[in-house]
C-alpha cells in the first residue's frame, strides 16, 4: 500500500499515487493502521480493499478482503467503466 501510493518507482504507482490516491495521516504512523487492521478482521489470507476504489487508503474507505474477492472486484469495476464509456 504504501509503496504503490508513496514510491514513484513502484511499478504500480503510476495506478495509485500517480492517480492521487493517498494514505491517511493516521495511517502513516503503523501502530495506528495495525489497530485498525486487527479491529477490522485482519487475517494473513486476506488483503486491504477500497470501497471505493477512487478513495484514498483510510478507515471509512477500507476493509479486508480475500484475493478472490478483490480479483472479482477489480473486474466488475473494469466492466462498469467500460459499459459507461460505450
Amino acid at each position: 500500500m504504501r509503496q504503490r501510493c508513496e514510491n514513484n518507482r513502484s511499478q504500480s504507482y503510476a495506478h495509485y499515487g500517480g492517480k492521487g490516491i493517498r494514505i491517511c495521516d493516521e495511517w502513516l504512523e503503523y501502530g495506528s493502521f495495525r489497530a485498525w487492521a486487527m479491529a477490522s478482521g485482519y487475517s494473513d489470507n486476506l488483503t486491504i480493499d477500497r470501497v471505493n476504489s477512487r478513495g484514498n487508503y483510510e478507515p471509512s474507505n477500507c476493509e479486508w478482503v480475500t484475493r478472490a474477492e478483490n480479483s472479482r472486484r477489480m473486474r466488475t469495476q473494469y466492466w462498469r467503466s467500460m459499459t459507461c464509456i460505450a
